[in-house]
């Protein structure tokens, strides 16, 4: 099905052919992928069990419209947002670019979202309470807020009930001088964090890929000593120095896709060399294959996300995924992913 119909929605604009895929799915355009894990690709990390490590990385599903619809087709969790306070338009359009050579995206869409309280109502009146599968919530700050940090605490005292983990996102390329939350302000924002906890239910930071790793170190520490749960790597990178056969392509804004699938494999690989296991972490970036959601896995990752080749190759890409890491665990005699996570990390 996805095979006529993306010829359709490629013709358009991406940013209108995301929103329609948007309501497709809403109106049940994924039944027919509907899918459940193979039990052997259970995982757990902390208190949390998940079907599958494979989830849908926040940005798809902005305002918490198709994530129940998500759900069905194979995640083992999804995470919608990000959110802020108050609703806002983002940055001017176009903001979405494909880089068709490079099974690439490029983004400068600025956390454009219907604000917090609505994505709130929307998980309320679309979450079944006997969903296995776990549901994340993104958070950020607006744009023009003067008080950022008062923003991330007061998204977080709203979602920590409403969801099954929390990720604060000081990453974004699009929001300007967000990333400064990766450097000096990181301890306070932290600080308050911890200070407006509501539960223990995990909580991230996603972090960008374009960072040195003398840096993510010293992010790493900051995650421990005020008791966040783990960490997400990565955002998308506002580098272009990745071999691209695209020709043509806008300078600002973040690169996801294929590209990232090194540098993000490079952070999640340090990272797990620092903690050994310490804290939990979230690959992202280039998966297109189950292989490639196993390199990650071996590296370090605990769970992984993709959203770049859901674009590209389709909702039938999950089940596909799936069954693909459970024969790589058959053929190495792997019972539980959890056996394998950093097992081909050299630097632990």
């Amino acid at each position: 099905m996805y095979a006529h119909l993306r010829p359709l929605l490629w013709s358009l604009e991406p940013e209108l052919a995301h929103n329609i895929a948007i309501q497709l799915i809403r109106f049940g355009f994924l039944n027919i992928y509907s899918s459940s894990p193979h039990a052997d690709l259970e995982v757990s990390v902390g208190d949390l069990s998940f079907p599958s490590p494979i989830g849908m990385a926040a940005g798809f599903d902005k305002n918490a419209e198709v994530f129940d619809q998500l759900f069905k087709i194979g995640f083992g969790f999804v995470e919608v947002g990000t959110g802020t306070p108050i609703a806002q338009e983002g940055n001017p359009k176009p903001r979405i670019f494909r880089l068709e050579q490079d099974k690439s995206l490029i983004n400068s869409l600025g956390f454009n979202n219907i604000g917090i309280d609505k994505i709130c109502i929307n998980i309320a009146n679309n979450l079944n309470p006997k969903s296995i599968q776990k549901l994340g919530i993104n958070i950020g700050p607006n744009k023009d807020s003067k008080d950022r940090i008062n923003d991330y605490v007061e998204s977080l005292k709203k979602v920590q009930s409403q969801s099954d983990y929390v990720t604060i996102n000081v990453s974004s390329p699009n929001t300007p001088n967000l990333r400064n939350f990766e450097n000096e302000e990181l301890d306070e924002l932290l600080k308050e964090i911890k200070l407006n906890r509501l539960s223990n239910k995990p909580i991230f930071l996603k972090v960008s890929p374009d960072i040195e790793n003398k840096q993510l170190g010293l992010i790493i520490e900051s995650i421990i000593e005020y008791g966040l749960n783990g960490i997400v790597l990565t955002n998308t990178t506002k580098s272009r120095d990745l071999k691209l056969e695209s020709k043509s392509y806008p300078n600002n804004g973040g690169l996801s896709g294929k590209p990232l699938f090194g540098l993000s494999n490079k952070k999640i690989s340090f990272a797990y060399g620092v903690t050994k296991g310490e804290i939990s972490i979230i690959g992202v970036g280039g998966i297109f294959s189950g292989e490639d959601a196993y390199k990650k896995i071996k590296l370090g990752a605990n769970l992984v996300q993709l959203y770049t080749s859901f674009v590209y190759e389709g909702p039938g890409l999950i089940k596909k995924i799936n069954s693909e890491i459970v024969s790589l665990m058959k053929k190495e005699g792997v019972e539980n992913l959890s056996e394998i996570v950093g097992a081909n990390n050299k630097l632990k």
